[in-house]
């Protein structure tokens, strides 16, 4: 099995840790394109080094770097004729240009496609987007969904062929580990992301100012929002609970989860927006921290059983959830338990490899391979 990958989202080193796994499944001859790095704004997000066994990495900058909508390989058709791969695994938006191009190219190459959503509200897209999502899901042999509304999405627009729903990526368990808490008697609250009003930062910060006994908030993560969240915390009296330490290396994350005492994303749903999956989440419950998550999107089904749900934008429920957790050791004890299993069943970068090689398999009609 000849599988050729466009995905630039896996700059992200440890993203590529799936990749390793796949090309360690049985058959498989792993190719994948990556830009030398992502524009993002001013900056760029540079390629980063590892997690490069087993497979073929060709780093390629496409014209219109940093542009989610508009970027493309024009050296795919070459990399086709060398390759000849039996599928490429388009990892874009199929309303993308980059999916678009990458299709007609492997259309001529007589390869077979799939491509990768997340987007979880339907929409109908302007011209030339729409034109493109529309020619994808009619030519295109399969798709991954990252989560259920988006897999509902593709089948209430007539999309009949090969759909599974895995999410992008997992979660290395050998790196986000349960970590020492070093304060004893102090309950630490924590948040991973933007700093945006979708997420339901200030939510949070309502919903602690209410909270008994001795404990901290601390948000990890830069937006727009922090001169809002830093007054609010003002006007709460909690701005001496309340740490924002800005935005920190991925190598850094697991080491933060695990001095927490509860995770939380409040997310809220907007027109345009709700929670496609929540990474932080799986992240944190590898790492045996209790989670809090809202009802928003793909929330509930990521966490199920094994932490705690509170109602979107609901200040009293989220501040419920957190006394139980406060209050209740043996609680913390268990969800922490609940969520290490889950993430070992559902969410490591091997499982998710496993899934996708199913899914492979599925598209190119392949029952079994030994």
């Amino acid at each position: 099995m000849k599988v050729l990958m466009l995905s630039k989202a896996c700059y992200v080193a440890t993203y590529r840790r799936k990749l390793e796994e796949l090309a360690a499944l049985p058959h498989v001859q792993l190719t994948l394109i990556v830009p030398p790095y992502w524009r993002m704004g001013k900056g760029k997000a540079l390629l980063e080094p590892g997690y490069d066994k087993g497979y073929e990495m060709n780093v390629e900058n496409p014209p219109l770097n940093g542009n989610h909508h508009l970027h493309f390989y024009p050296n795919l058709p070459r990399h086709l004729e060398r390759l000849k791969p039996d599928l490429v695994h388009i990892d874009e938006e199929p309303y993308d240009f980059v999916a678009f191009h990458a299709l007609r190219a492997c259309r001529r190459a007589g390869a077979k496609t799939l491509f990768f959503t997340w987007q979880n509200i339907e929409r109908r897209f302007p011209p030339p987007f729409g034109w493109f999502e529309s020619y994808v899901l009619r030519h295109v042999d399969g798709a991954i969904a990252g989560n259920r509304d988006a897999a509902d999405i593709l089948k209430r627009k007539g999309f009949h062929k090969p759909l599974s729903i895995i999410p992008q990526f997992g979660v290395e368990t050998e790196i986000y580990r349960p970590g020492q808490r070093e304060t004893e008697g102090l309950f630490r609250i924590g948040y991973v992301g933007r700093l945006v009003e979708e997420k339901g930062i200030l939510v949070l910060l309502r919903a602690a100012a209410g909270l008994k006994g001795n404990w901290e908030l601390h948000l990890v993560g830069d937006g727009p929002l922090k001169p809002q969240i830093e007054r609010l915390a003002g006007r709460l009296g909690i701005s001496g609970k309340t740490h924002i330490k800005g935005s920190i290396p991925s190598t850094e994350i697991p080491d933060y989860l695990g001095q927490l005492d509860a995770l939380v994303l409040p997310s809220l749903t907007r027109t345009g927006w709700k929670e496609q999956f929540g990474r932080v989440l799986i992240e944190a419950m590898a790492c045996q921290v209790p989670i809090i998550g809202s009802d928003s999107g793909e929330i509930p089904n990521v966490i199920n059983d094994a932490g705690l749900i509170c109602h979107e934008g609901n200040v009293e429920d989220l501040r419920t959830q957190l006394s139980r957790l406060m209050e209740d050791e043996s609680l913390r004890r268990e969800l922490a338990r609940r969520g290490r299993e889950r993430v070992e069943k559902l969410y490591t970068q091997k499982r998710i490899a496993e899934k996708t090689y199913e899914a492979y398999k599925a598209i190119l009609n392949i029952a079994q391979l030994d």
